[in-house]
């Protein structure tokens, strides 16, 4: 019930239940449904406009051009990179390669170092700070955390295409395209630190993981993974630079693709119904034929019987 009438604005109580106002004796819920009607009408109008230009933006921002597609292809791929092997370090107990899964590398993974590392940090700290901080563990460590640093930021510029659809020329994504490639560099500068030069640790211990007699270095896969993220951040450059169509553009386009559909619907409807009242006279064409026929063989057996 309205707190208020909506013809001559008496205030009503909680316990007017009846539909009509005591005071003029308007039906309140009748009152001007016919203008009610027209608003409704309006505001699902305005629905559906601010819906389909939300889609047309969308649809156009991840896809819409060339340049839109091969972007969202090239903007998935550095995430190949991070299977692959950055690093390794092999000794005469243990090797580990700093690839997630360990696919292309004997020994401990990535992530074997990673559960070992929350399920001893206190080790880990320890024996970072016995090496003064400036040893083979603190410099991997270093370098997986880069490592990890810059697998948040790409998944982050990749995330961005989709929720920053709004505004298809913005450069956030180069942003983080840009910190995802600093992060992978600096990663590989502390690999190289921590395993380069001539190297004085002879053991050490990650965690439960011992390595006696150390060798390491980067891998392939490390320059695998800055290339496609260079890759990622020059498409996410090209699409900010190139033109995009405004809104009225998008949805002249979209109008225009209902028009062309509605229009072959409507050219379909027509050839179907020409079929069909073909199909009706080519029946009844063929139904007078029959009739036909059956009345001159029975009127060929009536003169047969007259002879």
């Amino acid at each position: 019930m309205a707190s208020t009438c909506p013809n001559c604005g008496k205030k009503l109580k909680w316990y007017n239940m009846k539909a009509e106002c005591s005071q003029c004796g308007v039906s309140i819920p009748n009152y001007n449904w016919e203008g009610r009607l027209e608003e409704d009408a309006e505001k699902a109008e305005k629905k559906f406009a601010s819906f389909y230009k939300s889609l047309n933006i969308f649809s156009y921002s991840l896809w819409g051009t060339k340049l839109r597609r091969l972007r969202i292809i090239l903007s998935f791929l550095p995430a190949i990179g991070f299977l692959l092997p950055w690093a390794y370090l092999k000794s005469d107990s243990n090797s580990i390669g700093i690839d997630f899964l360990g696919l292309f590398t004997s020994g401990k993974s990535l992530i074997d170092v990673i559960s070992d590392f929350f399920a001893n940090k206190s080790l880990y700290f320890i024996n970072m700070a016995y090496e003064g901080n400036s040893g083979v563990l603190t410099y991997s460590m270093l370098g997986i955390s880069f490592m990890l640093l810059s697998l948040v930021f790409i998944v982050i510029a990749f995330f961005l295409i989709l929720f920053t659809f709004k505004h298809p020329k913005t450069k956030a994504m180069v942003v983080f395209d840009a910190l995802s490639i600093a992060s992978a560099v600096a990663s590989c500068i502390m690999f190289v630190i921590g395993f380069g030069g001539e190297q004085t640790q002879t053991a050490v211990n990650f965690g439960s993981i011992s390595l006696y007699n150390i060798s390491g270095g980067i891998s392939w896969g490390i320059f695998v993974a800055i290339v496609l993220l260079a890759v990622a951040l020059v498409s996410n450059i090209l699409v900010a630079k190139a033109p995009a169509k405004s809104d009225e553009e998008l949805e002249a386009k979209r109008l225009a693709k209902k028009a062309e559909k509605e229009e072959k619907e409507r050219l379909e409807d027509i050839r179907k119904e020409k079929e069909r009242e073909e199909a009706e006279k080519r029946a009844a064409e063929e139904q007078e034929r029959i009739v036909a026929e059956a009345k001159a063989k029975l009127e060929a057996k009536k003169n047969k019987k007259k002879d």
